[in-house]
């Protein structure tokens, strides 16, 4: 059955106002598939931006072309209703009747072909997102595989890793007094308040002067304050990095499946990371440029067909991308407050020559991230009305 014009569909929507000159329609998609290819080796991954631009602006031509020649028939076909209303004969009303309908067939012949030109670009376009934000979530894939490990950021708060500590310790233990000894069970010898409490309570009761013991307690005081204060938020810190690396893996075994079944319909079916590996993008668009030329071959309900098999996958992919974009909205507030917790720490100014070197880097680190978030991974460039004009042809200023 033929597709009725004003059906419930998107594409039918699409071609009420586009144009192009029928004869030359289907050798534009060998052209623009030839483009797409360049694209897909040098401007998806070093500016995506100006890809979407120009991809804007193909389809904008493509559719003032369509425009134009619907609106040259449209003209011929209000001419034929006028003179209809004039004529008595009745052949010469049959005659001005059957004009009148090949126009029109004409018209819906545009359509069709309109449709098939604005499928593809979308379906392209898509291709070329998918690429993209694949190497985004790579990106973040090894941002989390280099995140400190729950033991470094526990060192990180444990005196015990110190050897301002280390030192402070042996002097309190060769100095207390033998009456005093008592050494905790070794079960408790890695808790690292019992171990500051210990240590500080051996100090206390060792012979050596007061002054010394003050001494002693000042060269540790920064570090001991440091550790006790930060313990909890560092492995705040680290376990809310492993959800979002978590969180992570699912984006990426999602655009994995999504690839899958994005390129179903024109029979690729090796999978997105061996795709990448190899660098197969040439043999998706020779796979695309055929599947196209089988749509062009065919006519009615089965043409139909074989053009909701590329739109559905678009569909899909404007799910995912909100799904992405989510997840790095996400990201981007879990390491603004992890950016607060960091710089919470209230001696940091009266301690700064004794903190750690390890604390000052995860601060830069987090400073990173916060960017990295809200400038690198964020795929800004693909967001709302610009999303809209590229996978559906609607300009809201049409």
């Amino acid at each position: 059955m033929q597709p009725q014009i004003g059906a419930n569909s998107n594409w039918l929507l699409l071609a009420q106002t586009n144009e192009c000159n029928p004869m030359n329609c289907w050798k534009m998609i060998g052209l623009c598939l030839v483009v797409w290819s360049t694209a897909f080796g040098h401007a998806t991954a070093e500016d995506p931006t100006r890809l979407l631009q120009e991809m804007a602006r193909e389809m904008q031509a493509v559719r003032k072309q369509y425009m134009h020649r619907i609106q040259l028939l449209e003209g011929k076909m209000q001419e034929q209703l006028v003179v209809l209303q004039c004529i008595t004969d009745a052949t010469e009303r049959t005659n001005n009747i059957s004009c009148y309908l090949v126009e029109l067939a004409e018209i819906r012949k545009l359509q069709v072909e309109q449709n098939n030109e604005i499928t593809k670009i979308k379906y392209l376009k898509g291709l070329q997102i998918i690429k993209l934000l694949y190497e985004k979530v790579l990106g973040l894939d090894h941002h989390f595989a280099a995140s400190r490990t729950f033991q470094e950021l526990n060192n990180m708060a444990n005196p015990n890793q110190y050897k301002e500590f280390i030192k402070f310790k042996e002097v309190a233990l060769a100095k207390r007094e033998k009456k005093s000894l008592v050494d905790l069970p070794a079960l408790l010898s890695g808790n690292t308040i019992l171990s500051v409490v210990q240590s500080v309570s051996n100090l206390v009761h060792s012979g050596i002067s007061k002054e010394e013991k003050e001494k002693e307690l000042a060269a540790v005081a920064c570090l001991l304050d440091f550790s006790l204060r930060m313990q909890n938020d560092l492995n705040t810190i680290y376990f809310e990095t492993s959800y979002l690396q978590s969180s992570n893996l699912k984006i990426k075994q999602d655009i994995e499946v999504l690839f899958k079944e994005y390129t179903k319909p024109i029979g690729y079916t090796n999978n997105l990371e061996g795709c990448r590996t190899s660098d197969d993008w040439e043999m998706i668009s020779q796979k695309t440029e055929e599947y196209l030329q089988k749509m062009k071959s065919n006519s009615g309900n089965k043409q139909y067909k074989l053009q909701i098999n590329m739109e559905f996958p678009v569909d899909r992919l404007l799910q995912f991308i909100a799904q992405y974009n989510s997840f790095i909205d996400q990201g981007a507030k879990h390491y603004e407050k992890f950016k607060i917790i960091v710089n919470s720490y209230e001696n940091e100014k009266q301690c700064e020559v004794q903190l750690p070197a390890e604390y000052k880097k995860l601060k830069s680190d987090i400073d990173f991230a916060v960017e990295k978030f809200n400038v690198a991974y964020k795929p800004v460039e693909i967001n709302g009305t610009k999303m809209k004009e590229i996978l559906y042809g609607l300009n809201e200023f049409d």
